[in-house]
């Protein structure tokens, strides 16, 4: 329900019943008819409609809030062709730091023109799972040239990036094991190490020896254990220190997972990501996780490693096993994405002298941008939902798009908006940006 379908009266009637639950007011019971031997009771209206689920009235109260103060609604922003350094929103232009196009591929004729070529060859859709219905040759070519970058034995790609972290996760892990994860690790971690039931530890943001003294007390307590990092942090933009983790991962026994989502492309003399950073061999870490719909301009999500770890996964995972293979068209955009980013590794060295100059002209101006180490993410705090949602508006009438990030998404006093940088931006972009945050 949008904010333009909430009346007045509707809003007035929702603020009450919110507030008179949150007193301990009750609902009103709804009495069931015994029927086939089930016994009579009395079930709260509430727990009988999707309209009274205690979230989403939550929702509406803060839409209807946002509504009261004139806020403008930055989300499910309707954009009018390809997402790249500028858009077009209602007809009208917009630079834009919304979205993941970080080499600027998405869009790239050449990555359109395979992806054209495979819906001749293949058709939309591999129609069925690739384990009882077998495979198209770009699937495993795309499988391939992904372990090639981090030099593994294999690679598997699934058809979504938060499912590939669900789906690993609960695959190899159980109540026996840990997994200890970085205090700022991605929700798709989150919710995989639910569904694994292993137990759970979170380490402070970026401090191998937190990590380091956290296995020294419980390793020995647990089977399997492992860490997971992000490679680039999606909201922070800083990277963690791998060759310590690959230290503390082998004097612990643990397996190292990184998820590359958001330094494929970015990190790296050629974008290959955190192992190329800091010049250390791929089979180091154990589990290499990425998306294809950041850099790779198309949509999925891969695990590359040993042989055994990506078999295992092929048979056993049930986000691969009982998914549709992933799409020839988007497997061959995404491929072709790859190759043009190790073919023009200058695309890397621009969205690295962009987001450089982003962060050092933010900070020279008085901006909060949080651990920014400049990748290619930077934020800038406000220090809460409200002054995120206004700030986002304001840029937006200065024909700036970028989204805030508010509570619960991120603590209310780490409330930020969050800017995406993309090679194909320009210095007069980034300058426009600056100074519009600057004076707002």
């Amino acid at each position: 329900m949008s904010q333009e379908s909430l009346g007045t009266k509707a809003k007035a009637q929702l603020i009450e019943r919110f507030l008179r639950k949150k007193s301990g007011a009750g609902d009103t019971a709804t009495s069931l008819p015994a029927s086939r031997g089930l016994r009579r009771s009395n079930v709260p209206e509430a727990f009988t409609r999707f309209d009274r689920h205690p979230d989403y009235e939550r929702m509406l109260v803060s839409k209807a809030a946002a509504d009261r103060l004139r806020l403008r609604n930055p989300f499910f922003i309707s954009h009018d062709g390809v997402a790249g350094a500028v858009t077009r929103i209602d007809g009208r232009d917009f630079i834009n730091f919304s979205s993941y196009n970080y080499l600027g591929l998405a869009g790239d004729p050449r990555v359109n023109q395979a992806a054209r070529d495979a819906i001749e060859r293949y058709g939309t859709s591999a129609s069925a799972s690739r384990l009882v219905a077998g495979e198209r040759p770009i699937q495993r070519e795309l499988e391939r040239a992904l372990a090639d970058v981090y030099a593994v034995d294999d690679c598997v790609v699934f058809v979504s990036g938060h499912a590939t972290n669900v789906s690993t996760l609960a695959t190899l892990f159980g109540p026996k094991d840990l997994i200890v994860h970085d205090s700022l690790i991605h929700n798709s971690v989150m919710e995989g190490v639910k569904l694994s039931g292993a137990a759970r530890r979170s380490f402070a943001h970026n401090d191998p020896q937190a990590l380091d003294s956290l296995l020294g007390d419980i390793r020995g307590q647990f089977e399997r254990v492992l860490i997971v990092v992000e490679g680039h942090y999606s909201m922070d933009g800083d990277i963690p220190d791998l060759p310590a983790l690959i230290d503390i991962k082998r004097r612990h026994q643990c397996f190292l997972m990184v998820d590359e989502a958001h330094s494929l492309g970015v990190l790296g003399a050629s974008g290959k990501g955190l192992h190329e950073y800091y010049g250390v061999a791929g089979r180091d870490v154990d589990i290499w996780m990425g998306t294809l719909s950041k850099t790779l301009a198309a949509c999925g999500g891969y695990i590359a490693g040993a042989r055994a770890l990506v078999e295992h996964l092929k048979y056993a995972a049930p986000g691969f096993v009982y998914s549709v293979g992933i799409s020839p068209p988007l497997a061959a955009a995404a491929l072709e994405a790859l190759r043009i980013m190790q073919r023009e590794p200058e695309r890397v060295e621009q969205l690295h002298q962009r987001a450089q100059l982003v962060l050092l002209k933010a900070r020279a101006a008085g901006i909060d941008t949080g651990y920014s180490q400049g990748h290619a993410i930077i934020p800038a705090i406000t220090g809460s939902s409200l002054k995120a949602a206004r700030l986002s508006g304001q840029l937006f009438e200065h024909g700036i798009n970028a989204q805030p990030i508010i509570h619960p998404a991120v603590e209310e006093k780490a409330a930020r908006l969050r800017f995406f940088i993309s090679a194909d931006h320009t210095v007069s972009h980034i300058e426009q940006l600056v100074a519009t945050l600057a004076e707002h």
